[in-house]
């Protein structure tokens, strides 16, 4: 009787571990799939990564990086605007839905939302830029109070995005105004001893990002206290560039280097000053909502 007692603890034991060992290894089954599943979004976002307009840099700079890597193949970018990113990057964050955005800060949206870049193993995105202020040939003879101006202009990335944050709620105008208003000692370091001139027209071309909306709008405002009647044309990269090298356009405060404007920077470099830089610590991305489980471009996975 001990004896089979004995071999039915034995069976029962054995037939627990079994259960067990079953259990554990449909567990690390399932668990095996629920990481390869999280890391799959592919699908959901129809294997495509939202854009911005056609001429940016940024936009010339994801489609090499879709070139560059595997998990991207057979992945599309689609060719929108900022503002149509912006928006269906905000109806997705609202739905807590997946979504994969062409980024860059400085910028607004990280301010409003909980957003992350992946990482970009291959660095087809570069490391982190400068904005450089570039002018036309001749504008230190032709305007050197503005020349002056433009040469010491700087200012940090938290800046621009308290002009960008504020002009959602009012115009880039406005909120330019009320950063110079509030910055004085910044932009004294800028004007101090720079004589005012009168009516004396000056053209800012750049690009119709947020960003460069920021430092148009208040480097406009402050020359217009020193004298200027100032224009600002928002152009496609390559026509900024082509406009200061030609003299068509006086200045541009918009070059993201050395990277994403890096070939065009490189085309005309020999026909305009580079002022050096306005913004250090500027970066580009693929940049998704921080709910999303998933932190490189390797994650994801290319389209079958």
């Amino acid at each position: 009787m001990e004896k089979l007692k004995s071999i039915g603890i034995t069976l029962g034991l054995s037939f627990s571990l079994l259960l067990a060992g079953c259990g554990d290894e449909e567990e690390a089954k399932d668990n095996g799939n629920a990481g390869e599943d999280t890391a799959n979004y592919g699908e959901e976002v129809g294997y495509t990564i939202t854009g911005i307009e056609p001429g940016a840099g940024m936009m010339g700079l994801t489609h090499d990086t879709l070139d560059e890597y595997d998990s991207l193949e057979g992945w599309d970018l689609s060719e929108s605007s900022t503002a149509g990113m912006l928006i269906e990057l905000g109806e997705a964050i609202k739905n807590e839905e997946p979504i994969i955005v062409t980024g860059w800060n400085p910028h607004w949206m990280f301010a409003s939302y909980d957003l992350k870049y992946l990482e970009d193993p291959k660095g087809t995105f570069g490391e982190v830029e400068n904005i450089n202020t570039i002018v036309r040939n001749g504008l230190e003879e032709d305007m050197p109070n503005a020349y002056e101006i433009l040469d010491r202009f700087y200012w940090e990335p938290e800046d621009m995005e308290t002009v960008m944050f504020d002009a959602q709620d009012t115009s880039f105008e406005e909120a330019a105004k009320k950063w110079v208003e509030e910055n004085q000692d910044k932009v004294s370091e800028w004007t101090e001893g720079v004589e005012k001139v009168e009516g004396k027209e000056i053209e800012i071309t750049s690009t119709p990002w947020e960003s460069e909306l920021a430092s148009g709008e208040v480097m406009k405002y402050v020359l217009e206290q020193q004298g200027y009647q100032v224009t600002i044309t928002p152009v496609d990269p390559a026509i900024m560039f082509q406009s200061i090298a030609s003299g068509e356009g006086d200045v541009s405060l918009a070059p993201w280097l050395p990277v994403t404007h890096g070939a065009f920077f490189e085309q005309y470099e020999d026909d305009f000053i580079d002022l050096g830089e306005n913004l250090t610590g500027a970066r580009v991305g693929l940049v998704v909502p921080e709910y999303m489980d998933i932190d490189s471009i390797e994650d994801l996975q290319p389209k079958e």
